[in-house]
C-alpha cells in the first residue's frame, strides 16, 4: 500500500489535489505528523475496502490500482467541496471522517455524469469504468487531469440530457437530426409556421409540416426578420430548465438565426412549387439540391411521398 502512504509530492501545485492539500498542510505547519498519519491510515483502509469490492485485494497490482482510484476520487470530491481552497480542503481532511466524505462526494459526482450502462457487466456499478480510469491517479503523477476529465464528462452528460429533453418536450415523434442545433431549429421552425400551441400544452413537432404547408399555412412577412426569429427562440427556450439554457446556447452556432431565415426563404419557394402542382419527386429533388447549396437548418428530414 505504498502508493497511498506516499501521498505528499515534490511540488504543492502538482499531482492529485489530495497530495497538494497534504503538502500545503505540512509546509504551512497546519497538519501535524499524527494527523497526517491518521489521514493516510484511513486512505489505506479505504483502498483495501475498494479493492475488496471491485478488484482483488490479494493481488498487489490490483491493490495499488485501488489506491490510485481512491486518490483520484478523493481529489475530485475534495476539490468540489472546498472549491479548490487548500485551507478548506485541509479542514475537511482533518475532520473525524477524514477522506471518507470527499470520497463519497467524488463518487457521487462520477455517478451523476456516467453514461447509464446498457447491461449489468459494468465493474463499478453506476460509475463508468473508462471515466474512473481517467480520474484515477498515482500519488506521484506530475499533473493530475482528473478534474478536467470530470468537466469533459459533465459537458457530455449535459449535452445528452439536453438532446433527450428537446426530444421529449418539442417532438411528438422520433427525429433523425444528429445535433442539438438541428433539433432545436426544426422545433422552432415548426412553431413559427404552425403556431405556438394552446394553453399549457406547447405545440409538438409532427411529420406533417410539408402537407400543412401545401394546405393551410399562410406565410407571414413578419416571420422574415432576424429580430423576430431571435425573440421566438428566446420564448421557446424559457420552456426548458433555466440551468440548461446557457449550455444549450453554447451549442448554437453564431449563424443560427440567419441560417433559419435562409430556410424560411426556401419554405417560400417550396410552397410555391406545391401550389403549382409539383410532384412529390420534384419537390424532393428541389429540396435535395437546395440543401447541397446551403444547409437547410430546421427543415424536416422525412420524405413526404
Amino acid at each position: 500500500m505504498s502508493q497511498v502512504t506516499q501521498l505528499v509530492i515534490r511540488e504543492s501545485n502538482q499531482g492529485p489535489f489530495l497530495s497538494q492539500v497534504l503538502r500545503f498542510g505540512t509546509d504551512s505547519e497546519r497538519l501535524s505528523t499524527q494527523q497526517l498519519a491518521a489521514i493516510k491510515g484511513k486512505a489505506v483502509l479505504m483502498s483495501l475496502k475498494f479493492a475488496d469490492k471491485y478488484y482483488n485485494k490479494y493481488k498487489m497490482h490490483l491493490l495499488e490500482q485501488a489506491a490510485h482510484d481512491v486518490i483520484g476520487v478523493v481529489s475530485l470530491g475534495l476539490q468540489e467541496l472546498s472549491q479548490r481552497d487548500a485551507a478548506k480542503a485541509l479542514a475537511l481532511l482533518q475532520a473525524p471522517e477524514g477522506p471518507i466524505k470527499p470520497f463519497q462526494k467524488g463518487w457521487s459526482m462520477l455517478i451523476s455524469v456516467s453514461p447509464k450502462p446498457l447491461g449489468s457487466n459494468n465493474l463499478f456499478g453506476d460509475v463508468d469504468a473508462r471515466l474512473l480510469d481517467k480520474i484515477s491517479s498515482p500519488p506521484d503523477v506530475e499533473e493530475w487531469q482528473g478534474w478536467q476529465e470530470y468537466e469533459k464528462a459533465l459537458v457530455e452528460h449535459n449535452k445528452a440530457r439536453l438532446m433527450s429533453l428537446i426530444d421529449q418536450h418539442f417532438f411528438a415523434c422520433e427525429n433523425d437530426h444528429p445535433t442539438m442545433e438541428d433539433k432545436l431549429a426544426e422545433a422552432l421552425l415548426y412553431r413559427i409556421l404552425c403556431g405556438q400551441g394552446s394553453g399549457t400544452a406547447p405545440l409538438k413537432v409532427k411529420q406533417d409540416l410539408k402537407r400543412r404547408l401545401a394546405r393551410d399555412i399562410v406565410l407571414q412577412e413578419a416571420w422574415y426578420d432576424t429580430d423576430y426569429l431571435a425573440a421566438q427562440l428566446d420564448l421557446m427556450l424559457t420552456e426548458l430548465p433555466g440551468e440548461l439554457i446557457a449550455g444549450l446556447r453554447q451549442e448554437l452556432s453564431r449563424g443560427f438565426v440567419s441560417n433559419l431565415l435562409h430556410t424560411l426563404g426556401f419554405v417560400r419557394q417550396y410552397q410555391q412549387l406545391q401550389q403549382e402542382g409539383a410532384s412529390p419527386e420534384k419537390l424532393d429533388n428541389m429540396e435535395m439540391r437546395a440543401g447541397l447549396k446551403h444547409p437547410l437548418l430546421g427543415w424536416p428530414l422525412y420524405h413526404d411521398f
